[in-house]
């Protein structure tokens, strides 16, 4: 057998090349995860909607579990994102109510990926970008609670937005069911912010 010529050879390494392959790989996952939930996501079809050999995915994510882990990491810091922002529209005594708004509209904007942060796929001991990723989320809670003299208050805050992402997604709360706006005039009553 004659070995293949140089270009050719440098044409099939380079078939699959994406210069930004990782936020690639992430972005087709996002949109699967919208669209059809984490039970979806698998790196073979994650790395065919991102145009890419089947094996490219494993340059960035030795398995599922780290795309998913990559994915939440994403998710967690998004929703820390819009919080500090909601925080830094308003007075420091509005900030709290402001943060907890901004993690319930977070959770129905996004109600896949904040399923996947949540939910227990992935196991955040063991992806450090993902602990720390919570752990930034988690400090826009704590650095409005006190949680050093009060940890209690920190998890009753987390519970109370947590709780009501929750009932919203799974359109609990019978007269917001299918309406944002109901939904929307409720976290602004609950937490004291507007939109």
């Amino acid at each position: 057998m004659l070995p293949m010529s140089t270009s050719r050879t440098k044409a099939r390494r380079g078939a699959y090349h994406h210069p930004d392959l990782r936020p690639a790989l992430l972005a087709a996952a996002r949109r699967l995860l919208e669209r059809d939930g984490p039970g979806a996501l698998s790196l073979r079809e994650v790395a065919r909607r991102a145009g890419v050999s089947h094996n490219a995915p494993y340059r960035h994510f030795p398995d599922r579990a780290a795309l998913l882990a990559a994915l939440a990491a994403e998710g967690f810091d998004a929703m820390a994102g819009a919080m500090s922002a909601a925080a830094a529209k308003v007075p420091p005594a509005r900030r709290l109510g402001s943060i907890g708004g901004a993690y319930v509209r977070f959770a129905l904007e996004a109600p896949s990926l904040f399923r996947l942060m949540f939910g227990g796929l992935v196991r955040v001991a063991d992806h450090a970008e993902l602990a720390a990723a919570a752990a930034r989320a988690f400090a826009m809670l704590t650095g409005e609670t006190g949680t050093s003299s009060n940890p209690d208050g920190t998890i009753a805050a987390w519970a109370t937005v947590h709780g009501l992402a929750h009932l919203l997604l799974d359109g609990q709360i019978a007269s917001m069911r299918g309406d944002p706006d109901a939904a929307e005039r409720l976290i602004a009553r609950m937490f004291g912010d507007k939109p």
